[in-house]
């Protein structure tokens, strides 16, 4: 296992937030959200930081670099349901010059929903490993892993 930092329960310790809603397609017969559901919310939730980063993907594709998810962590803490508008909380958790570890906090208004940990590589176009490019890696992590 890649995952080495402990998300968080407190909103106050990641930078950014992306609102989403729960659509119903995305729930079970139990009228939850299936848990296979949360990792495109943690996907979402990314793709709208390296937006505001300045780093769109699209644009990071075009330069040849591709983030693989090499591994993800998700703790499921009370479920969420249809129509629920969720706050996906995250911060850039930790770097190699390869690879890259982004922490997750989803809640609804104050509640915490789940904690996730997603462990990227960076790889050219053709699947090789490469380094992060240097915005990144240049970004600063926490300084040790969020609180219990």
């Amino acid at each position: 296992m890649r995952v080495t930092w402990t998300p968080s329960r407190h909103p106050d310790d990641y930078p950014f937030v992306h609102r989403l809603r729960v659509r119903f397609a995305e729930t079970d017969a139990m009228g939850v959200v299936h848990h296979a559901a949360y990792l495109p919310y943690l996907e979402e939730a990314r793709v709208e930081y390296l937006r505001s980063l300045g780093h769109p993907y699209a644009e990071l594709r075009e330069e040849g670099i591709e983030f693989a998810v090499v591994e993800a962590a998700v703790s499921y803490l009370r479920p969420l349901s249809f129509d629920d508008e969720v706050d996906v909380h995250l911060v850039l958790a930790g770097a190699t010059p390869a690879t890259f570890q982004i922490g997750y906090l989803l809640t609804t208004g104050a509640e915490p929903r789940a904690t996730a940990v997603t462990v990227h590589a960076a790889l050219t176009r053709s699947g090789r490993p490469t380094r992060l490019p240097r915005w990144l890696t240049s970004l600063s992590p926490p300084p040790a892993a969020g609180h219990p």
